[in-house]
């Protein structure tokens, strides 16, 4: 049988203790403890502050340490937005139009909030952005949309699937925002509806959703280069309804209904999904901090079964871990 050395060309080192700075996939004797040790990277969700107001369906933007919520339903739809330090929420300026079912990127300082469905209006065409202290009417999209997606920055966006009409349908509908004015663009391939996004506008994601014409719970991961749309890998688990972070070749999606609610985690490389820990709770229509990184994920709000004010953080850590050798 080869040893270590034959393989590696290295020796396992003997050390007193374990090493204080972790790197993963480390490996070491602790001669104290008679152990050979190696050193994992293990994911987990963990609770933060609570949101001041319980909702769900929200738009969410920035990252765990600045995050953005802003709408949603309680399940009356709300206008005000809360803002998150990684500790505790802090009542921020209220939207303008007051909606749910809209969906948010950028940073907590130069955030969007995009479409939705209103008291009044069922899909509605508002953007509004967020300068880190008040909102301010945007540009409104061609065509107005509820349950749709989108990524990007305030000054480069794209908006992407949703639904529209009475009774409603799912739509393919893609805008891109260039700062000044929204422009229809390339339809996608097949329209989304409660679909999550997360990247850029020149290298976007569609996740999951409702696929046309009304297939539930989908599998579906699209990819947009600021022109075309093409197949990206599947999701393990179908689902609508759960939410977003990272970017087109590091992003995450978590939580949905398939049909049951579902705490249910992935991480996306470019190719294809992993799964990871689930969220500690179970639930969908969540926001989350957009902007990613994926180490730096977090959710909050959602439906739980119960209008929830719930926020959790994902970490990534690297620890030591004995290695049974008997």
């Amino acid at each position: 049988m080869s040893d270590f050395k034959t393989l590696k060309g290295l020796y396992i080192k003997h050390v007193s203790s374990d090493p204080s700075n972790l790197i993963e996939g480390q490996i070491w004797y602790n001669t104290t403890t008679q152990q050979l040790k190696v050193a994992p990277s293990i994911s987990s969700w963990s609770s933060g502050g609570n949101i001041n107001t319980a909702r769900l369906y929200l738009s969410g933007a920035g990252i765990q340490t600045a995050a953005l919520a802003a709408g949603g339903g309680t399940p009356g739809k709300v206008n005000n937005s809360e803002e998150y330090d990684g500790s505790s929420w802090t009542e921020g300026d209220n939207l303008n139009v007051t909606r749910g079912f809209n969906h948010g990127c950028g940073t907590q300082t130069a955030a969007f909030s995009i479409g939705g469905e209103t008291p009044s209006v069922p899909a509605e065409d508002a953007t509004e952005t967020y300068n880190g202290s008040s909102w301010t009417n945007a540009p409104n999209l061609n065509g107005g949309r509820y349950a749709i997606g989108a990524a990007g920055t305030t000054t480069a966006a794209v908006a992407f699937g949703g639904s529209s009409g009475s009774p409603p349908t799912v739509q393919a509908t893609v805008e891109e925002f260039d700062g000044s004015s929204w422009t229809e663009v390339t339809n996608q391939p097949t329209g989304h509806s409660y679909a999550s996004g997360a990247g850029t506008l020149t290298a976007a994601l569609s996740i999951g959703g409702v696929a046309a014409p009304a297939t539930n719970h989908s599998v579906t991961t699209l990819e947009y280069d600021g022109t075309n749309w093409t197949a990206g890998g599947d999701l393990n688990t179908g689902r609508q309804g759960g939410a977003a972070s990272g970017t087109q070749t590091a992003a995450m999606y978590f939580g949905g209904t398939k049909p049951a609610k579902t705490g249910e985690t992935e991480t996306y490389d470019g190719s294809a999904w992993t799964e990871t820990a689930d969220l500690s709770t179970a639930r969908a229509g969540m926001g989350s901090s957009t902007g990613g990184p994926t180490s730096l994920t977090t959710a909050f709000g959602g439906d739980t079964g119960s209008v929830s004010n719930a926020t959790e953080e994902f970490a990534i850590a690297t620890t030591a871990r004995s290695v049974d050798t008997t």
